[in-house]
């Protein structure tokens, strides 16, 4: 027999029925609300069947243990660290492992919003099951939209959730955007080195070097994971530092060129206006003018 509920230790929420239909009809959480939101650890003989879906997409974070998930005939394992993402009104069921049953954190959203975002995590190949880069940060929105709903359900309160449980659809939708994790991170680790160091000239090859692969390996998971080249990256990055200091600073234009990496004032203002379409010189003016 497949338990709902009843695992020692839980936590859970779930909203009213009337609530829910009068939350749906009010401005923001019209477009995402949070329904139902819960902890289950070591959840022995825990699972549901659904042959009609439900009405709000599903999130299932695990944490421990495994599951089996089916969704739409298609059956998928479900261990530590992955999250599941079930759309809303698709046919499903899902069941704790008998030897190593999960220990599970999960919520259930409703609204265009839910299932839009659903849509990105789920991804083109379509594929619900995502492998987290970071568990306790998933974990812990939800574990933030239980503490609010914990306090009532007034109006304040679910659209306090709803912005938490938002933040959760967008960290999965990001995870997915960034492709799978490479397990040393390697190049999350060049972005951080291109972050520290701005002016730095390194050539691809070099930063391939420092990710232990070949060039064109490195151009390829450089662009899977950030959705751009390397040449774009690391001009976006010295454009938002140009920015800053157009604001925050009275550097001359040249100046704030030299400081993001350009030793050519006129190659940075092309570089800047390919970004922000707008000269360096013509940004520090607009924001001078807006802030008086």
């Amino acid at each position: 027999m497949l338990l709902r509920d009843g695992f020692p230790g839980q936590r859970f929420r779930v909203l009213a029925r009337p609530t829910v239909d009068v939350a749906r009809k009010s401005p923001v959480t019209k477009r995402f609300l949070v329904t139902d939101a819960g902890y289950f650890p070591h959840a022995a003989a825990h699972g549901r069947i659904r042959p009609r879906g439900a009405a709000e997409t599903i999130v299932i974070i695990c944490t421990g243990g495994s599951g089996r998930l089916t969704v739409d005939g298609i059956e998928y394992v479900v261990t530590a660290d992955d999250a599941a993402i079930i759309p809303a009104r698709s046919a499903h069921q899902y069941i704790a492992d008998v030897e190593d049953p999960w220990s599970i954190w999960w919520l259930h959203a409703t609204g265009p919003d839910a299932d839009e975002l659903a849509r990105v995590i789920i991804g083109a190949g379509n594929d619900p099951v995502l492998r987290l880069r970071d568990t306790r940060s998933a974990t812990s929105l939800v574990e933030r939209v239980i503490d609010t709903l914990e306090i009532d359900d007034t109006s304040a309160t679910l659209l306090d959730a709803a912005g938490l449980a938002w933040q959760l659809f967008a960290h999965l939708a990001a995870d997915r955007l960034r492709g799978h994790a490479d397990p040393s991170d390697r190049i999350k680790e060049v972005q951080d080195y291109l972050r520290a160091n701005l002016t730095s000239n390194l050539t691809v090859p070099e930063l391939a070097r420092m990710a232990a692969v070949s060039s064109s390996h490195f151009s390829a998971l450089f662009k899977s994971s950030t959705g751009m080249t390397v040449t774009e990256y690391i001009k976006r990055l010295r454009s938002a530092r140009a920015r800053e200091l157009l604001m925050t600073t009275s550097a001359t234009i040249a100046e704030v060129g030299e400081r993001v990496g350009y030793a050519d004032a006129f190659y940075f203002s092309r570089q800047f206006r390919s970004v922000n379409g707008i000269s360096p010189r013509d940004f520090r003016r607009h924001v001078m003018r807006d802030a008086l």
